[in-house]
């Protein structure tokens, strides 16, 4: 299953994909948020699945519990509806949103089954996506390539029997602690972020670094065919120790730090020209 972030007039939606009935699932507390903009959309949402209980629709009996990412960064269960469903959900919260977020529904399945034909097109959403939120297309260019090196890795991880989860993240941490030195929490932690995308908080450099990285370790992976979990995790070294070095010579060539504390709400979305504040940042 594939779990994604997708914005409502700038309202976060948690979604997830689910390739083997190809059907998109919507987080129920997400989408009460969003029609009522109450305060407490998971009272909210308690509240009103009880009501329906006791009118014994069969709404809340089938709907999922699927785990999707929290607050905190991890995955927890939380219910779920597919579009089917939040058509039926959305006539019982009296909302004038209702009809706009409808639309809005059937025009993100639309575009995933186009996608699914055309993969040129989510490029192109995504890079909509990210200018929307105010980022430079010298930044997005750079995301948008970070995104297909990544799932080159993934597919080449799943190619040898890895599972997304443990595994992945393993080898993930793995990579980011050997070329930037830091695991992927402390990496967040020291951008101050939480729920954030790691990622999406990256200066150019420091993306081109991780690029670098993953595109290594895929490369290594390829040439060495590993056999077992160990061999990934010393792929994932060699490939991640080729970007520290590079990492390296460039803070002695420029006396300026890579791996830096700037995020995007202090300002890579306004400018990516952030000699001035990576000159001002923290150390590695």
């Amino acid at each position: 299953m594939d779990t994604q972030i997708k914005l409502f007039e700038n309202k976060k939606v948690r979604t997830l994909w689910d390739k083997e009935t190809e059907e998109w699932f919507f987080s129920v507390v997400d989408v009460v948020a969003v029609l009522t903009d109450s305060p407490n959309p998971n009272n909210y949402w308690k509240v009103l699945k009880n009501r329906l209980k006791k009118e014994g629709s069969q709404l809340v009996t089938n709907c999922n519990q699927l785990k999707m990412p929290a607050a905190d960064g991890k995955m927890y269960k939380t219910d779920c509806m597919n579009v089917a469903q939040l058509f039926r959900l959305i006539q019982s919260i009296p909302s004038p949103k209702a009809e706009p977020f409808k639309l809005w529904m059937a025009q993100v399945a639309k575009e995933r089954i186009d996608e699914m034909q055309d993969p040129e097109q989510g490029i192109q959403r995504a890079l909509l996506e990210y200018r929307a939120l105010g980022y430079s297309d010298a930044w997005i260019n750079q995301r948008l390539k970070s995104i297909e090196i990544r799932k080159d890795l993934t597919d080449e991880w799943k190619k040898h029997g890895l599972k997304e989860g443990v595994q992945f993240a393993t080898l993930t941490d793995i990579i980011y602690k050997t070329w930037a030195g830091k695991t992927a929490k402390e990496y967040k932690e020291f951008k101050g972020l939480k729920k954030e995308n790691l990622r999406d908080n990256m200066t150019n450099k420091e993306l081109v670094l991780n690029m670098l990285a993953e595109l290594s370790t895929k490369e290594i992976s390829e040439n060495s065919n590993p056999q077992d979990f160990n061999d990934h995790i010393q792929n994932a070294v060699d490939g991640a120790t080729i970007a520290k070095n590079a990492r390296m010579e460039l803070e002695q060539k420029t006396g300026k730090k890579v791996v830096t504390s700037l995020n995007a709400r202090d300002g890579i979305i306004l400018s990516i020209d952030a000699n001035a504040s990576e000159n001002n940042s923290g150390e590695n």
